[in-house]
């Protein structure tokens, strides 16, 4: 069956036509949420938003207007996605999400139900901002050792140290040509850091 056949019949109700499409399509909801951030949220809420984006999809799928079911729920995936974003991101929200908790503890550390929780809002990265960003770190140093050569990461780390090309040359034993290519070796191919901003 196709998506489309298979969107018709979840739409009446079919829900084994409903549970194909969901399991189908979750490797496609996974690949676009991928490419957002939801502030005070992970991944799993991102993906969470994208499943919903595609049961509304489902729901209001209309072949007569001439998209395919795949288009038309990349379409809404996206759009939910986009909207959940913005409503975590708007003004009245960022309380919420900029705000990191303190607690008064009890007597018993397990007794959850008699803290008290105060919410401070703060504009100071929270633990998870810097988890995040020291991953995202670890993640960008082991995608450049991957695409340099051993000779440009050297390189790379002198001249990032604030070296010259006659210092590399003498702290690397590189000759200044090498150097010159090198540097030029790896703007090229550290194109993708700009595509990434």
């Amino acid at each position: 069956m196709t998506d489309e056949i298979l969107a018709l019949k979840a739409k009446d109700g079919d829900e084994n036509a409903m549970n194909e499409l969901l399991t189908n399509y979750k490797s496609i909801v996974n690949r676009i949420a991928r490419s957002y951030f939801l502030v005070g949220g992970d991944m799993e809420d991102i993906v969470q938003e994208g499943m919903i984006g595609l049961y509304k999809a489902v729901v209001s799928f209309n072949p007569a207007r001439n998209a395919s079911f795949k288009t038309f729920a990349t379409v809404c995936i996206k759009h939910q996605i986009q909207t959940a974003i913005k409503i975590a991101s708007s003004e009245k929200n960022k309380i919420l999400s900029s705000a990191l908790p303190i607690w008064e503890q009890s007597e018993s550390e397990d007794d959850y139900e008699s803290r008290i929780e105060i919410i401070i809002p703060s504009n100071l990265p929270s633990p998870d901002d810097k988890v995040i960003a020291s991953e995202n770190i670890k993640e960008l140093k082991t995608k450049i050792k991957k695409t340099l050569s051993p000779l440009e990461v050297k390189v790379l780390n002198l001249y990032l140290k604030g070296y010259n090309y006659s210092e590399i040359s003498n702290l690397g034993e590189i000759s200044k040509k090498s150097i010159d290519n090198a540097l030029t070796r790896i703007k090229n191919k550290l194109t993708f850091l700009k595509k990434a901003e």
